[in-house]
């Protein structure tokens, strides 16, 4: 392989001997004082089939990560205590190559040729508003009334836009909604926060009403109807040669969603 990627013989070989070539000879020459290193980066490559470990460099949203992901890791750590977490909290997609990450979890990706997606559940967005801002004010019937209330509108830090959302029911019925934009935010934890706070209707993920639905800081509106934004997917840059460290976080994140059902408690279609 090495020969072949140099584009020079190295040896001479037969069923008996293997010699250096000149060229041969002048490689090691040429290497010879960083050997040990090249031996020591060689073997601790090579120990990376083993044991998992390393740092492991992730992304993901806040609010997303430190509900569902964090909480998974003081028994992930235990079982690969030679793995080390080095995580960026942020909404915006990230380009695993270029900014050396092993692996991402988000929703509404446009994926790249060639990046592997593990899907955990789905990205279903629904009609909140909080008990305090509904008291005086009668609940909506389908989605095109959300616009007659204030509007916790969300742009997308990445295009600048505010998307027009397509709500849907369980009957295959869809309508158009876009909020009005009594106040714009662009990002999904503020634009829960100001829900919280009485400031008017939004539309969040499931997954992030959900601790405030339970606690009944807030109230879903028009529980038979959702906008689906695709999955909310594990992402990572190749299955060739995928490092064990990567490969156990992808298979313990994927288990463990299984096992919780997270991905029926996030569908906005159940109601």
């Amino acid at each position: 392989m090495l020969e072949r990627n140099l584009g020079v013989r190295l040896f001479h070989r037969s069923t008996r001997k293997l010699t250096l070539t000149d060229s041969g000879e002048r490689f090691l020459l040429a290497i010879k004082d960083n050997l040990e290193g090249l031996q020591q980066a060689i073997s601790g490559v090579a120990t990376d089939g083993g044991e998992p470990a390393g740092v492991l460099k992730v992304s993901m949203g806040l609010t997303f990560g430190a509900d569902y992901i964090l909480p998974l890791m003081p028994a992930f750590l235990a079982r690969y205590p030679g793995i080390r977490l080095d995580w960026q909290f942020a909404t915006r997609q990230v380009d695993l190559i270029a900014e050396g990450y092993d692996a991402a979890i988000g929703g509404g990706i446009e994926w790249q040729a060639g990046i592997v997606s593990r899907a955990l559940a789905p990205l279903h967005l629904i009609a909140v508003a909080s008990p305090e801002y509904l008291k005086t004010r009668k609940p909506p019937t389908d989605p095109a009334d959300l616009a007659h209330y204030d509007g916790i509108a969300w742009r997308s830090s990445r295009t600048g836009r505010i998307r027009e959302r397509l709500m849907r029911n369980a009957a295959g019925a869809e309508i158009p909604v876009r909020l009005a934009e009594t106040i714009v935010l662009d990002d999904p934890e503020a634009t829960c926060r100001a829900a919280l706070l009485g400031l008017g209707v939004t539309l969040i993920a499931v997954s992030h009403a959900l601790p405030h639905l339970e606690r009944g800081s807030l109230v879903r509106l028009l529980p038979q109807w959702y906008s689906d934004g695709g999955p909310i997917s594990l992402y990572y840059a190749t299955r060739t040669l995928l490092p064990s460290k990567t490969r156990v976080f992808v298979d313990f994140v994927v288990q463990a969603f299984k096992r919780d059902r997270l991905a029926e408690r996030f569908a906005g279609s159940l109601g």
